[in-house]
């Protein structure tokens, strides 16, 4: 599943790419992909309005139109929001098809149909329709502190990786990043949350912010079907310290990669840099 790094970038090429474009048109090619309301009003309330502001919440692409209406979108396991400048070939995984009026096209793709848009009106917030959104912990990048992660830490047993899955304490990191941020801070992923001592804290969340800010650089993770605005795949799974390297050596000590399942995930992470 896309994760903040891999959304992040979807946001900035969306935002560059479609600013200011108006909506000719809006066909739906598969009736699953829209969440909120039925396809009919869909289709008509975001038909004739233009695009004036792009943000995200976690894993959530939220999208202002000009009448102060709104799209969101959660990509999910395969969903892909690209720009096409001259209409193009079109992905037998089309799901909805945007036209502008610039002749500028935006397609949702998504091979395994799990990925949803919304439609906000305006006046009602996007937290009204996507009740998820009122749950969501802190945005890492910008209001994760040390302090908030030792009171909500305090009385957890789960394993850190688990804690750190949970969109409501965290928002917007997944597998991928909670196991390069947990390999730089040596912190063994089934190791217990409330074990963590302010310290480390500190340390975790200083290599949260690094990892993430790496991700969004290289352009995301392409692991399976992720891609960005234009089509192209990221590179951070090239550059990754231990996710996807399963018996590989150790960047740092040459020891092989681990394995283990932590709250259903595969957690991937050295012994002997990561002592448990």
């Amino acid at each position: 599943m896309p994760e903040l790094p891999e959304v992040e970038c979807v946001l900035r090429g969306l935002e560059k790419s479609l600013c200011g474009e108006r909506i000719q048109s809006v066909k739906v090619l598969r009736k699953e992909s829209i969440a909120s309301p039925s396809v009919r009003l869909f289709v008509k309330a975001v038909s004739g309005r233009a695009f004036a502001e792009f943000f995200r919440r976690g894993k959530y692409l939220l999208m202002r139109l000009d009448d102060q209406s709104g799209l969101a979108c959660h990509l999910r396991m395969s969903g892909a929001l690209v720009v096409k400048e001259d209409g193009g070939e079109k992905n037998r995984h089309l799901r909805v098809l945007f036209k502008m009026n610039s002749g500028k096209e935006l397609h949702f793709e998504d091979m395994r149909v799990f990925g949803r848009l919304w439609y906000v009106k305006p006046a009602v917030s996007f937290a009204q329709v996507i009740p998820a959104l009122t749950k969501m912990g802190p945005e890492p990048l910008t209001d994760l502190t040390a302090k908030y992660l030792a009171e909500k830490f305090a009385s957890r047993r789960q394993a850190v990786k688990a804690a750190l899955l949970d969109q409501e304490l965290v928002a917007g990191i997944g597998n991928i990043y909670a196991d390069e941020v947990l390999f730089l801070s040596g912190i063994h992923p089934q190791k217990k949350a409330s074990d963590l001592k302010l310290k480390k804290l500190e340390q975790l969340v200083e290599n949260i912010q690094l990892v993430l800010q790496q991700a969004i650089v290289a352009g995301g993770s392409s692991i399976r079907d992720y891609k960005n605005s234009q089509g192209v795949n990221g590179n951070y799974q090239n550059e990754a310290y231990v996710y996807g390297r399963y018996g590989l050596h150790c960047v740092i000590c040459t020891a092989s990669i681990k394995r283990a399942k932590v709250a259903g995930r595969s957690s991937h992470y050295c012994p002997r840099c990561q002592k448990r």
